[in-house]
């Protein structure tokens, strides 16, 4: 087998790398930088993506050098607390519902799983088809697929033909990364002072590292950002390790995938950071990806399967980009009037029984394809404990038969047809997922490798398995 080529060694190449090579398939990291790139960027994930990440053999490790973040708190521009949405500190998914960290730590877990470190090179063009080519600077290597994960700015992109959909958002910010070793007065988790006058989102990234995100006026390109710190800092000496204006955009690809080359992470997607997903969505793409691509690459199921891939994960990102545009909107858009309306509603919700909860159920089901089909297809269901061990663990990257009952011979014989594994959860009340099971009325679930939800019924006989996509060819 070709090897599968991954263009460009950032968190979303090469998570998809290490899944991919969990499950039995060659891959080759192409990156044009020779060193990891140092400095702080993307620096939160919630629940759901951490996840991803126990897939990947590195979630352990990530809460070691990441920190549980207690939510977010929308403060008005005299910093006085209009809302506050906390978030668990151990979710549904069996972690910290957010999770704060610096990027560099994160690559170098990722990094340290990869049976062989990235090639340093230049991607110039890809010839895609059923058998992709990648051109660079030092020749062309034949893949199997090849996997676009190379940035906002993609060459893979760009070769397959795929525009950008402008989904209307457009701002500049500057981003101030700082360390001080005196612990300043931030709340321990994201701020965000909806000023409209000047917005801006401060966090405690780890110990002793901070960072300040401040909206740019039209004409601007830089600030005097001690008066703005003063607040936060009380005259606290800090050291600035980053500052960087950047600019926002909410943008969605035409397409994603030619033949068997796809798009991942930013090359497919951009959003604003104000629901914290822009990395979390590029770590979905490649859990959702590699399982179909190892899948089709073994032999195991039909190409077609491929095609379910952007389906599901463009629909999904959209979603979640309208979201991050629409809570941009409600924390820093507007003016006076718009920010009394915002400080209105925000209020209401907040005094609402189980208000705040309403803004915070999780990422919205997969749809768009003939796996998501039937009644809780496309969901991302909780993850319980089984015999003292996670759900994941236990299962690893494979389908899983579930039931709240017994594993009769039918269920135990879906589960051999698809190399999977059959399990009953018992009837423990406490466990999440048969909770979440039980409020649906199901009692036998079917879980695919990225652990979206492929089929579930109230009994074995109602399971709808779209065995044509999944099976041999």
């Amino acid at each position: 087998m070709k090897p599968v080529v991954v263009v460009g060694a950032g968190p979303t190449g090469l998570t998809a790398a290490v899944l991919l090579q969990e499950l039995g398939v060659p891959v080759v990291v192409l990156e044009r930088h020779a060193a990891p790139y140092a400095l702080p960027r993307a620096v939160h994930l919630d629940d759901e993506v951490h996840r991803v990440l126990q897939a990947a053999g590195v979630a352990d490790a990530f809460a070691g050098v990441s920190r549980a973040a207690l939510g977010l708190r929308l403060v008005d521009a005299q910093h006085r607390v209009m809302a506050e949405f906390r978030r668990p500190a151990r979710g549904a998914h069996g972690w910290p519902g957010a999770n704060l960290f610096d990027q560099p730590d994160l690559e170098a877990l990722l990094r340290a799983r990869l049976a062989a470190p990235p090639r340093t090179a230049t991607v110039t063009g890809v010839r895609a088809g059923a058998a992709p080519v990648v051109e660079t600077d030092g020749g062309d290597v034949e893949a199997s697929a090849v996997l676009g994960c190379d940035g906002a700015g993609s060459t893979v992109r760009a070769a397959v033909g795929a525009r950008w959909d402008d989904l209307g958002f457009s701002e500049t910010w500057l981003v101030v990364d700082v360390l001080c070793e005196a612990e300043l007065p931030v709340w321990d988790g994201v701020t965000q002072v909806c000023d409209p006058a000047r917005a801006a989102t401060v966090l405690r990234v780890g110990r002793d590292r901070y960072r300040w995100e401040f909206q740019l006026r039209d004409g601007e390109a830089d600030l005097d950002v001690g008066p703005l710190l003063a607040p936060w800092t009380g005259g606290r000496e800090v050291r600035v390790v980053r500052r960087a204006a950047y600019g926002f955009a909410a943008r969605l690809a035409d397409r994603w995938q030619e033949g068997r080359t796809f798009l991942l992470g930013d090359a497919a997607h951009v959003t604003p950071p104000f629901v914290g997903q822009g990395l979390g969505a590029g770590l979905r793409d490649a859990h959702a990806l590699a399982w179909r691509l190892a899948r089709v690459l073994h032999g195991r199921a039909p190409e077609a399967l491929l095609a379910t891939y952007a389906q599901e994960r463009r629909p999904h990102a959209r979603a979640q980009v309208r979201q991050a545009v629409t809570a941009g909107w409600a924390m820093t858009g507007g003016q006076d009037r718009a920010a009394a309306v915002r400080r209105a509603v925000l209020a209401g919700v907040v005094r609402v029984p189980g208000g705040t909860a309403l803004l915070d159920r999780g990422s919205p089901a997969l749809r768009g394809s003939a796996l998501t089909r039937g009644r809780s297809a496309g969901a991302l269901p909780p993850q319980p404990g089984v015999a003292g061990r996670r759900l994941d663990d236990v299962v690893g990257p494979r389908f899983a038969v579930l039931t709240t009952g017994a594993v009769t011979p039918g269920l135990q014989a879906v589960a051999d047809r698809l190399e999977g594994v059959a399990l009953a959860l018992g009837a423990a009340p406490a466990d999440p997922l048969s909770a979440w099971l039980r409020r649906r009325r199901h009692a036998v679930v079917v879980l695919r490798p990225d652990r979206a939800v492929l089929a579930a019924a109230r009994d074995e006989a109602g399971l709808r398995v779209p065995w044509g996509l999944l099976t041999d060819p």
